[in-house]
């Protein structure tokens, strides 16, 4: 084993890492990143890497943008902090809010924020119960979200995730929330089903536990366009026009997850629109800075504000907030990225980009370890299996995705592993060449996996 540096032991003796092998993770330390500029970071080696994954999903802009650090830096001399409590409020904080309302996919009453995806889904479980108590339906309380579907870790938007890992041993998910199919046709379809008829089946399944559980029960339902970290998963075209028809049916909210695909992620504003949902209700976070400040929110329709009012004249306070509610720094950089994009054509470009990601995802696909390639815009993954013909994953314990991401590293390119699924999500300020050199560079850490694989006949295992 490597000798371990002193900052690296510092590490281990000091922080928690999420979404890490703790055991693992004092054998082997942390990648301690101390720089970045434009697409790259840079470890404290002087190691150069392309940001692959943009952090996490998140800074779409890359690293140091002197407009979003002048922005946060004039906003701190001007007004560092102020509380939006009992009547108090603060400029940027109403502009961000009237911007909002005009660029996201639905009718939007309010905007309600927060600091992240997960407290902005956390809100969203807490406003469904409150709206529906305020209306006088205090038995509307379920909310269903959708296997391997990714929606934060509290307790409310961790046991809206549905992916095990969250739940295990946390004694989640915590009462009125369920979890309908994954529309992960690669993976969940039947034998000799059709993408059509897959679709039907994903709908009736949500239909039949609406029923199941009574419509009068169910209050909500709440999907990411494009499932992110369950393993970048695009459900089929004629997927959520039938959801939206099956929650229309049911009085039931409709909340879309655009943590990750906001912002010009899809090719367009928000992925909701590149897959054709409905929603009521947009939650959202990351790129809505591009990562340079925590700012989440969320939009509140017209009725759920009314139902609000209502509680508020009876209870005379609405009992929800945090300290960095609608925070002006945060505010000051959401506004300054909306324009950036704006300016700059980003959503144009990633869309134009697009093109030319998903032509080189595809590409992997004829590579022997690839199963399957997925995505849109300037958002993919591909899933290696052990058998291409059958589908036949590899043993979980062999860990292939992780070493496969850990051979890109050594390539000098960060992404992320997802079990076996390989997740990409560069900076949307990327450009053709050096999105070309990404995808080189993903393409040799495939080649030292397969050679990997082999050696240690894994297909066999």
């Amino acid at each position: 084993m490597a000798q371990l540096s002193n900052m690296a032991v510092r590490d281990i003796e000091t922080v928690i890492h999420p979404y890490t092998n703790l055991a693992k993770h004092r054998e082997i330390g942390p990648v301690i990143i101390e720089e970045g500029k434009g697409i790259y970071v840079y470890d404290n080696d002087g190691k150069q890497y392309i940001e692959g994954l943009a952090g996490l999903w998140c800074t779409s802009l890359g690293y140091g943008n002197e407009e979003l650090v002048e922005t946060a830096a004039a906003q701190m001399r001007r007004l560092s902090y102020t509380h939006i409590f009992a009547h108090k409020s603060n400029d940027v904080a109403i502009e961000l809010a009237e911007t909002l309302k005009e660029i996201v996919p639905c009718e939007a009453s309010k905007v309600l924020f927060c600091c992240s995806g997960s407290e902005a889904n956390d809100m969203q479980v807490k406003l469904t119960w409150y709206y529906n108590n305020a209306r006088g339906k205090p038995e509307k309380k379920k909310i269903i979200a959708r296997q391997k579907g990714y929606h934060g870790v509290t307790v409310a938007s961790g046991s809206l995730t549905g992916l095990p890992p969250v739940h295990m041993d946390f004694d989640l998910p915590i009462q009125n929330i369920l979890h309908t199919s994954c529309p992960h046709y690669y993976r969940m379809a039947e034998a000799g089903e059709t993408e059509d008829e897959f679709t039907d089946r994903m709908a009736k399944d949500l239909d039949d536990m609406i029923q199941r559980e009574g419509p009068e029960t169910v209050a909500a339902f709440i999907a990411e366009p494009i499932m992110g970290a369950g393993g970048v998963l695009v459900p089929p075209e004629s997927y959520f026009p039938k959801i939206n028809a099956v929650l229309a049916k049911y009085d039931v909210r409709f909340i879309a997850d655009e943590v990750i695909c906001g912002f010009g992620r899809t090719g367009k504003w928000f992925g909701t629109e590149t897959l054709g949902m409905q929603p009521t209700s947009v939650s959202m976070a990351k790129a809505i800075t591009s990562a340079y400040f925590p700012l989440g929110a969320i939009t509140i329709e017209e009725d759920v504000y009314q139902a609000m009012l209502d509680a508020s004249r009876k209870i005379g306070t609405f009992g929800h907030g945090y300290t960095y509610t609608a925070h002006p720094v945060g505010a000051a950089v959401a506004l300054k990225t909306i324009e950036i994009y704006k300016r700059d054509g980003i959503v144009g470009h990633a869309s134009q980009l697009g093109e030319v990601f998903q032509r080189r995802l595809a590409a992997l696909g004829d590579h022997p370890l690839v199963g399957e390639t997925r995505g849109r815009g300037m958002l993919g993954s591909f899933e290696m299996v052990a058998d291409k013909a059958t589908k036949r994953p590899f043993d979980p314990k062999m860990m292939v995705g992780a070493k496969t991401a850990a051979f890109a590293q050594e390539h000098g390119l960060m992404v992320r592993a997802m079990v076996d699924a390989i997740g990409i999500c560069p900076p949307l300020i990327i450009q053709e060449d050096e999105l070309n050199e990404l995808f080189d560079r993903i393409e040799k850490a495939l080649e030292d996996t397969e050679a990997w694989v082999s050696k240690e006949d894994l297909r066999a295992a």
